[in-house]
């Protein structure tokens, strides 16, 4: 296990200088948008938090944490603070596999597809989409989190925004839960999977939903997802460990010990795969972690989409 001390320093250090707990700037985690034809004003913003444009860059990084966990290498990392958030994020920038960027994109691509077809008007703004902090929270850095939390909640205050479309129950909840609490500043906040809107059909599928853990714990929005795959004939096993118990899949652990994090995530997998059924995630850092384990994990927007097909 690394230090959390130095972990924590080097996420604020990187969020100060960028914006971006890994330093890399958002104009080059961000560009899913870019052939895309949705409108650049309106009432509603589409809010992807820049979770799952973060996951391949979280890989990548993870597999540096793996080779050098418990070794006397990690205490070196105490040191990666000081190095400017620009230039170590740039160099992730460039290990970060192009074709691993594409396949999470698809999954917003996906996502804008459902919206779509469930004529929910919506708009996108690259510059007012940004990462919500919650990562500092979590670890316990408070004083980064709230700083973070002012800026993002006062730029989309000036913006005019006052409701939110959010695609992942990290921000989600940040978002819903947290910015109200220390920042002041109130949006209402819907996750994509409750606007849909689309027609019955019979797709015979039969999946395992995991439930993440701000979904399910702490959200109470386990049953929204079960009940839209249900209209469109996807059937959900049911897991013991689900909802308000459900069980973390350990990705949140990963910067600290990724060791920590592959040992619940494979925990978790166990009480998955007893259903038989093949395996759908919601959640990007869920969808990551699960994968380490050699299990096929799609995402819920996947399946949704495929059933609309």
């Amino acid at each position: 296990m690394y230090r959390p001390k130095d972990i924590i320093e080097t996420i604020a250090a990187n969020l100060r200088q960028t914006r971006n707990p890994f330093g890399i700037p958002n104009a080059l985690v961000n560009r899913w948008w870019v052939d895309s034809d949705l409108p650049y004003t309106g009432d509603t913003l589409l809010f992807t938090g820049m979770m799952y444009q973060f996951i391949p860059y979280i890989e990548a990084s993870t597999r540096v944490l793996e080779q050098y966990e418990d070794t006397p290498w990690a205490d070196y990392l105490q040191y990666a603070r000081y190095v400017p958030g620009i230039v170590s994020g740039l160099g992730l920038a460039l290990v970060t596999p192009g074709r691993e960027k594409r396949k999470f994109n698809r999954i917003l691509h996906d996502i804008v597809r459902i919206l779509k077809a469930s004529k929910v008007d919506f708009f996108y703004h690259p510059q007012l989409d940004q990462y919500s902090g919650v990562l500092p929270y979590d670890l316990g850095d408070q004083k980064t989190f709230v700083r973070h939390a002012r800026w993002v909640a006062k730029r989309l205050q000036s913006a005019g925004i006052k409701r939110l479309i959010t695609v992942d129950p990290h921000t989600t909840y940040a978002l819903k839960e947290l910015y109200p609490k220390y920042t002041g500043i109130r949006f209402e906040v819907s996750p994509y999977f409750e606007k849909i809107d689309l027609p019955e059909a019979d797709s015979t599928r039969t999946v395992t939903l995991h439930d993440p853990c701000f979904y399910g714990r702490y959200l109470g929005l386990s049953d929204v997802p079960e009940e839209k795959l249900a209209r469109l004939g996807v059937t959900c096993r049911p897991v013991p460990q689900s909802g308000s118990f459900t069980h973390c899949c350990g990705g949140p652990a990963e910067s600290i010990s990724p060791k920590l994090a592959g040992e619940i995530g494979g925990r978790r997998m166990a009480q998955l795969e007893t259903t038989g059924a093949p395996l759908v995630a919601m959640c990007p850092i869920c969808l990551g972690n699960l994968r380490k384990t050699g299990a096929e994990v799609a995402d819920l927007s996947s399946v949704i989409a495929d059933a609309m097909a």
